[in-house]
């Protein structure tokens, strides 16, 4: 075989190979295929790079096509996103959208939830709502307020102060029960290599008797139940009925979810069980003092107990009832107020931003 021709089969198998990966690369990042803008919110972008991956349902639809800074100090990032246009069937204007990450701390990408039903189609250039991403830092600070409730638990127990050093000097020296299993180097290694399933071990602290008071103090148990039945915006619409509550009345604290009076409640239960609706909406909002993030946290916390309430104790169809938390809200006096909204006729398909009063 002549040399000309040897060249000439070299560079045709390269350009094909060139060829190949380039719509290979093109196919992942979505160039060869009908897509559509999306835009969320999110408060920051916890490590998200431009071009990193979007899901839907678990499944990579999509890319990041850029991230801005926001425009003021109380602003957001808006993250700008290209995805397949099938993906419209399932993203509606009620959908969330949460930066995750593959395990603990391998590489961020955005999560889209589908919509309901009853949710407004998405359009080309609409946006979203985003949820704070999960950063293990939280994690940690909440599981040191476990240790500071476990701390009181023993304390009620009739342990004196003192004697806490005794038992930690003990325990350190591999002395008693407790003592042999944290000093037991198989038993480090099996919990170190368990240490991906967090979210078994915070399940098991909810019965367990040190630290199961901290769940039950704050009203409920699973973070990531908080929003599960959230929508984004309220119906354009004027509610056919409003009931309005003052968050004391019904709860321990205003920034605790544990129900201390659940007779307001009945109320509003009886006439979801003889009035047929097509959407009810429990809201919570906060004044404006503390912390904007927690007070968010307690405000969608209130609501999802109140919707948990109506629908196991009265016979409603709780697919209807639907919640939000507002966190800080302008005109909200010291404290926080729960409304319930209840729309009776069918015009609850377009969810507008509500524009009494603005959230932070």
């Amino acid at each position: 075989m002549s040399s000309p021709l040897r060249l000439g089969l070299f560079l045709a198998a390269a350009l094909v190979a060139l060829v190949t990966a380039v719509f290979l690369i093109g196919d992942k990042q979505f160039l060869f295929r009908h897509t559509y803008r999306l835009n969320a919110e999110f408060n920051n972008a916890a490590g998200l790079l431009d071009g990193a991956g979007v899901r839907v349902v678990g499944i990579h639809k999509g890319t990041v096509k850029s991230i801005h800074l926001p425009g003021s100090p109380s602003g957001t990032v808006r993250v700008e996103m290209d995805l397949d246009q099938a993906t419209q069937q399932v993203i509606k204007k009620d959908s969330v959208a949460r930066i995750s990450s593959e395990g603990l701390v391998g590489d961020r990408y955005v999560e889209i939830a589908p919509g309901t039903d009853e949710g407004t189609p998405i359009q080309d250039g609409d946006s979203i709502r985003g949820e704070p991403p999960f950063e293990l830092a939280d994690v940690m600070k909440k599981f040191d307020t476990v240790l500071e409730s476990a701390k009181t638990a023993v304390a009620d127990a009739g342990v004196a102060v003192g004697n806490l050093k005794d038992v930690t000097v003990k325990i350190n020296n591999g002395q008693g029960t407790i003592g042999a299993l944290v000093n037991d180097r198989a038993l480090y290694q099996r919990i170190n290599a368990s240490a991906t399933s967090l979210q078994e071990d915070m399940e098991a602290l909810k019965h367990n008797f040190l630290t199961r008071g901290f769940f039950k103090n704050r009203g409920y148990d699973d973070s990531s139940q908080l929003t599960k039945y959230a929508i984004g915006r309220l119906p354009r619409q004027s509610a056919s009925r409003k009931f309005s509550y003052n968050t004391a009345a019904i709860f321990d604290k205003p920034d605790a979810a544990r129900l201390k009076n659940n007779k307001p409640l009945d109320e509003l239960g009886r006439f979801l069980e003889a009035n047929p609706f097509k959407l009810a909406v429990v809201a919570a909002y906060a004044g404006m003092k503390g912390d904007s993030e927690q007070l968010r946290t307690a405000t969608q916390a209130q609501a999802m107990v109140i919707r948990k309430y109506l629908a196991d104790n009265f016979r409603v169809d709780d697919r209807r009832i639907r919640t939000m938390g507002f966190g800080k809200t302008d005109g909200v006096a010291e404290g926080n107020r729960i409304e319930v909204y209840i729309y009776q006729d069918g015009g609850t398909q377009g969810y507008a931003a509500r524009t009494a009063g603005s959230q932070r």
